[in-house]
């Protein structure tokens, strides 16, 4: 937790006084770390800066793949279903994993695609999820009043 805030202040100082600073300025893995950074901030941070990583994306200086995980994260955090299906929960009482709620699950994959993330049947193998988006749709209601509780 304190590397954390450590971590975040300096990023915040970085994306506050030179913008979002591309792989070209700062090489690859520093870009990375501004959004991973950012990706685990608190809500009100992730919103601040996620017109910015918008921004920096169309000018090809951070991945849209990265830019989906925030996309997904900040919809979430609002009450809003995520767009990519990056986002995955527990069942506290199974331990199974499942897909958070997701605005048009037939369509994910071809989101998905034009981002650079591969496929959710090989994306959600991770958390031994296999996916099934007929199933998924049927189960989407349960999957929402979970994450009510």
């Amino acid at each position: 937790m304190y590397r954390d805030s450590i971590n975040l202040i300096k990023i915040v100082n970085i994306l506050d006084t030179k913008g979002w600073v591309g792989a070209d300025k700062v090489g690859g893995q520093a870009n990375q770390t501004l959004f991973l950074v950012i990706q685990h901030a608190d809500l009100a941070t992730q919103q601040k800066y996620l017109p910015m990583m918008r921004d920096a994306v169309k000018k090809g200086n951070a991945n849209a793949n990265s830019l989906a995980l925030l996309e997904d994260r900040v919809a979430l955090g609002e009450g809003r279903k995520q767009i990519y299906g990056s986002q995955i929960g527990r069942n506290e009482k199974t331990q199974a994993f499942y897909v958070l709620p997701l605005e048009d699950p037939d369509n994910v994959d071809k989101r998905r695609a034009e981002v650079g993330l591969p496929p959710m049947a090989e994306y959600v193998k991770n958390w031994d999820i296999t996916w099934d988006v007929e199933a998924y749709k049927k189960q989407l209601p349960e999957i929402e009043a979970l994450e009510k509780k």
